[in-house]
């Protein structure tokens, strides 16, 4: 085995770590905010990290490409799905008490 196949087996392990905890968080966390944050933050980071493990041996074919046209959807929907859902939690008042330091929305739960 060559260097390139060493970090690209890394990257894959521990994405795929980092996956693992993101679920394992969904399934325990209390609330619907806390879950939110497991299923964007470290879950996007080890897609991340597993695409870049297999593009290491793919290097120099087509099929990168399509690689990171994957992670660069999950980029841009990730954080626009957190947003929405975080959003739909609160107005549904589905957050624990004292979870925020400032409400910015308060006002807005009001209106139609």
């Amino acid at each position: 085995m060559t260097l390139w196949h060493w970090i690209s087996a890394v990257l894959i392990l521990s994405g795929a770590v980092l996956a693992l905890t993101a679920a394992i968080a969904i399934v325990r966390f209390p609330d619907t905010m806390t879950r939110m944050h497991a299923a964007t933050k470290p879950q996007v980071i080890g897609l991340i990290l597993v695409l870049e493990g297999a593009a290491i041996p793919l290097r120099g074919r087509g099929n990168v490409w399509l690689l990171v046209l994957v992670g660069l959807f999950t980029l841009l929907t990730a954080p626009v799905i957190a947003h929405l859902i975080g959003r739909t939690a609160y107005r549904e008042q589905r957050h624990r008490d004292g979870l925020f330091r400032v409400n910015e929305l308060g006002d807005d739960i009001d209106a139609p």
